[in-house]
């Protein structure tokens, strides 16, 4: 069984793709930027990475062909935002490239998949922004993110007759690099107080969470988005 870790070389991706290593499956990962990452993962884990940007039919086409013609899962982790601030300050470049990664990106992995899969799970990852907003910081990459919960339903439904189940995972805060490259570095700890678990979450509670919907443990399980963040 292969499974396709889209934007697979760090944070949540990363760790899936060990985990998922570790019960068995083999793992081919996208990677976009993060080069020496990707190829460290390669002689870590064993899997395949493949450059590609899933805003790029093209490169989702080619990510899949890669892959092979046994896949069985699809993790569509993929995603990015841009500086934190409100929407008045937001620039449209910065949005266009949010929507492209998130949401266009996302249905482009969407459409590859139920192309090319006869059974099996896809599992896309949202936010916990979806529903709460993050007004102030990321109106914009929220309302991606709750897209990405329609598509997951919708999907599901689509899917279902064919044995081919579809959920989601909403991270909550954790702590990965896109606090960083979103210039807040310090952000999990800074929020930290107001998650009622009293901490940021770490990439590999996300990854259980992934595993456990693409594992058979899940197999009555679909159209699900399951809400993993500290109880926000």
């Amino acid at each position: 069984m292969t499974t396709v870790i889209t934007g697979g070389s760090r944070g949540i991706g990363a760790a899936t793709a060990r985990r998922l290593v570790r019960d068995g499956h083999k793992v081919v990962i996208s990677y976009r930027q993060a080069e020496d990452e990707a190829r460290a993962l390669e002689e870590e884990l064993g899997v395949l990475a493949v450059r590609a940007d899933t805003a790029d039919e093209t490169d989702v086409a080619r990510l899949f062909d890669a892959a092979g013609d046994d896949i069985t899962g699809v993790v569509s982790n993929a995603g990015i935002t841009s500086p934190s601030g409100p929407l008045a300050d937001l620039r449209t470049e910065d949005l266009r490239r949010v929507v492209d990664v998130n949401l266009v990106g996302a249905i482009f992995v969407a459409r590859e998949a139920a192309r090319r899969m006869s059974r099996g799970s896809i599992v896309n990852v949202s936010s916990g922004a979806a529903t709460l907003g993050s007004p102030g910081e990321y109106v914009h990459y929220a309302a991606t993110k709750a897209a990405v919960d329609a598509l997951t339903i919708g999907l599901a439904k689509e899917l279902a007759p064919r044995g081919i189940r579809v959920n989601c995972v909403q991270p909550g805060t954790i702590r990965t690099d896109i606090h960083r490259l979103s210039g807040e570095p310090g952000r999990p700890d800074r929020v930290a107080a107001r998650i009622p678990l009293g901490r940021p979450g770490e990439a590999g509670e996300i990854a259980n969470a992934i595993a456990w919907l693409l594992s058979d443990e899940a197999s009555y399980t679909t159209g699900a988005i399951l809400r993993v963040t500290g109880g926000m």
